[in-house]
């Protein structure tokens, strides 16, 4: 039997995209390319997207599509290329151009208000005239969205050069994403960490993030394979360690500080934050109770050779800020308020003392033997 272009042209009119239900013929998306060499038969799909989600199994169904419907000895398999209509993402480096400096907040543990010190840390930028970004990368817990009081905010598409790029949501002068966006925030994220590293990438190549001065990174708690993507992905310039005063918080800030530092990651560390390092009663605003013991974050900075950042007291308004989504570091004149503020200065010292003394970072390369 011989084999012509039409007979599998009609062989994939019985391939339906999963996004439309449109038989893929009638979508456009076989191009005009078919090849047949004796059994042989090769063409590309084309899609509309870099990533489109469905193209996997519309080839699978393609390949099965032709063998059922034009004839069982076709050689198919391997044979179907994919083209996108949209130009691909920037090759690494010029992922972010217009980003100038990349900085990981990162904590050992859950629990130490790791997420309340970075978007603190982002407002109180802003509040100095930075152009400042935000991703939030806690896949299983995203939280910024409610900090920031944009929980039910969804980011548009724009086309621009021919891609299409989501809008950063903007709120208090930080641009900002997370993953919060995309899911139900009623609904635990249970995702395998592929899927969850390629989120990520997408929010960070496939987004408009436009000229920022600097563009914090809200690591999950703990070292896992979310911050191995994160570091694959991106020349990260700093990390900032966040840890409570407690010994358990303290031991677990030591495996955060060696993740980045490890001779695979090799990223700087710019400083630790003691956040909840006393506790103040608005009443007594000259009063320090150390809950969570004392200046336990202070000795491991000088311990390691590291700068303190800041000690952040633990307030009422801190966590009811970040109920209400009104960051205290808004309130200048506070106590948290000015905390945040003198962090921000000796972040901005630090990565400029950082910039001067020490080359770029490189993005960590994945080797397989």
């Amino acid at each position: 039997m011989a084999i012509y272009p039409q007979l599998i042209i009609d062989a994939l009119k019985n391939v339906r995209y999963p996004g439309t239900g449109q038989d893929i013929v009638s979508a456009g998306m076989v191009a005009d390319d078919i090849r047949i060499e004796g059994m042989k038969v090769s063409f590309s799909l084309i899609t509309e997207k870099v990533n489109d989600p469905f193209i996997k199994s519309v080839v699978k169904m393609a390949e099965q599509a032709i063998l059922m419907y034009a004839d069982k000895n076709i050689e198919i398999q391997g044979n179907i290329s994919v083209k996108s209509k949209q130009p691909p993402r920037p090759e690494l480096p010029e992922l972010l151009p217009g980003v100038k400096n990349i900085i990981a907040v990162a904590s050992g543990k859950g629990g130490v208000g790791k997420s309340t010190v970075c978007t603190n840390l982002a407002v109180a930028l802003a509040q100095k005239g930075y152009k400042v970004g935000l991703l939030d990368a806690d896949i299983f817990g995203p939280s910024v969205p409610k900090m920031l009081g944009v929980e039910d905010e969804g980011p548009a598409l724009e086309k621009k050069d021919g891609r299409d790029l989501i809008v950063p949501i903007e709120n208090y002068g930080i641009k900002m994403l997370s993953i919060g966006f995309f899911v139900k925030k009623e609904d635990a994220v249970v995702w395998r960490g592929a899927m969850a590293g390629n989120a990520l990438k997408q929010l960070i190549g496939d987004a408009d993030w436009g000229e920022l001065d600097y563009f914090l990174i809200d690591f999950p708690p703990g070292t896992s394979d979310i911050h191995l993507t994160l570091v694959q992905t991106l020349p990260i310039t700093g990390a900032v360690i966040v840890s409570t005063p407690q010994e358990v918080a303290l031991a677990d800030a030591r495996k955060g500080i060696s993740m980045f530092t490890g001779d695979k990651v090799n990223v700087p560390i710019l400083g630790l934050v003691e956040n909840m390092a006393w506790f103040t009663p608005a009443e007594l605003p000259e009063n320090k109770y150390y809950i969570f013991g004392k200046e336990g974050c202070k000795r491991l900075a000088e311990e390691q050779g590291y700068v303190l950042l800041g000690q952040i007291p633990i307030v009422q308004s801190i966590r009811e800020g970040g109920d209400d989504g009104q960051p205290v570091a808004l309130q200048q004149n506070s106590i948290t308020g000015m905390a945040f503020s003198t962090l921000a200065d000796n972040l901005i010292a630090a990565v400029d003392k950082r910039n001067r003394e020490q080359p770029r970072t490189q993005i960590v390369e994945v080797s397989r033997k």
